[in-house]
């Protein structure tokens, strides 16, 4: 029978531990690259959301009035579906569109 002596079966223990170490190591270094390619992609498509937000501003006001609408619509959908009810004026709720459709009529009357 063919037995090794301790310090040699010691060397093979840590070599392997070393080497999941290194394994280890390589796939935190992995996904730091992959975390850090996410955020700049998620950086480039918001930049370039806010870009064409941007545009859409300038081309037609409504836009803004458009957002405001959509943003009230999502917080009387989240108030409806939850468990306590709340009174709230629509002002609250951004529903001031009167003030709204009012200040638009009068900046494109005066251009």
């Amino acid at each position: 029978m063919l037995t090794f002596g301790k310090e040699f079966t010691h060397a093979i223990e840590a070599k392997q531990v070393a080497a999941q170490e290194a394994e280890r190591a390589k796939f935190i270094v992995e996904k730091a690259e992959q975390d850090k390619k996410s955020a700049i992609i998620r950086a480039q498509g918001e930049a370039k959301s806010a870009q064409l937000i941007g545009q859409a501003i300038a081309n037609n006001p409504a836009f803004i009035t458009l957002r405001q609408i959509e943003a009230s619509r999502e917080i009387a959908h989240t108030l409806a579906n939850a468990s306590s009810k709340l009174l709230l004026s629509s002002d609250d709720l951004l529903l001031n569109l009167s003030v709204m459709g009012a200040g638009a009529t009068a900046s494109s009357g005066k251009r």
